[in-house]
């Protein structure tokens, strides 16, 4: 009788022993590798939450030996300078950015993967071809387009901004995997009688929930956590956390009792919002990669 009839050869003890201890040193090594990657973030805010003369004068992890180092009062004087007006500026900044991407881009995308209008591959391409151009390049000219109308320094212009050079890559993520979904379902709901936002509502956008979550991850981890774009269009009644924090570092060089709260403050909310939605970011480093 040959091997193919009998199936697979059985693994012997030894085998399935090796498997056993590889997978959990494989468990053990990522567990290593997680804990190292959240020890800056733990040191954070244990600095956080002692006084400035204990951080001067030991490292934190002395903190787990001192207790009575441990305080809230940081957080205290942070709050003391105007920190909750930056954390909602960076929300109504962020907010309001992840969710005109992920609209405008949705529909776009689905034109581009299943309508047929003239010069549709044309544009794909320039829309790509944007992916390319460094943001950098359009600091001066919106700043004085902003100016002509009126919105330079406020949250509306940022909001713009952010969602105009975050619009390529979006659109190119949520088109090819569009272009994945099969035919047949569209062309069962158009045998429904169904038009294209019916089809788009109803039936493609439910269906690329990983891909969309996943990019609203992306766009909001990165809206969030901008400098450069604040330090230009945002002026100080409409800054976020990171150019909040940027002044003080100017104003106060290492006033570590106020720079180390906010930055625990604006890292701890992408921090929950990655733990929650791990399995959208794995998978949308995948999303658009094949068709």
């Amino acid at each position: 009788m040959t091997t193919s009839a009998l199936g697979a050869p059985r693994r012997g003890a030894l085998g399935r022993t090796l498997d056993r201890v590889g997978g959990g040193l494989l468990q053990a090594l990522l567990a290593v590798i997680g804990v190292f990657w959240l020890v800056p973030t733990l040191g954070l805010f244990v600095v956080s939450i002692r006084g400035d003369a204990a951080n001067n004068s030991t490292g934190w992890w002395t903190a787990f030996t001192k207790p009575a180092e441990l305080t809230l009062g940081n957080y205290s004087s942070l709050l003391a300078t105007g920190f909750t007006g930056s954390f909602w500026n960076t929300v109504l900044i962020t907010v309001p950015t992840t969710v005109l991407v992920i609209g405008i881009a949705a529909m776009a995308a689905y034109a581009f993967a299943w309508m047929e209008f003239p010069g549709r591959d044309t544009l794909f391409l320039v829309v790509v071809g944007l992916l390319v151009v460094p943001v950098q390049i359009a600091l001066i000219p919106i700043a004085k387009l902003y100016g002509t109308f009126g919105i330079f320094g406020s949250i509306a212009g940022v909001v713009i901004f952010h969602t105009a050079f975050g619009l390529p890559f979006a659109i190119f993520l949520l088109r090819n995997f569009f272009a994945g979904i099969p035919r047949s379902l569209l062309e069962a709901a158009r045998m429904d009688g169904a038009g294209e936002w019916k089809i788009f509502s109803t039936v493609v956008f439910p269906l690329a929930k990983p891909a969309v979550a996943s990019l609203g991850i992306f766009q909001f981890l990165w809206v969030w956590n901008d400098l450069l774009i604040a330090l230009v269009f945002a002026d100080t009644d409409n800054q976020p956390m990171t150019k909040a924090l940027q002044s003080q570092m100017r104003q106060f060089g290492t006033n570590i009792d106020i720079l180390a709260p906010g930055a625990f403050l604006s890292l701890i909310i992408p921090l929950i919002l990655f733990f929650a939605f791990q399995r959208y970011f794995v998978q949308g480093m995948m999303a658009g990669s094949v068709k």
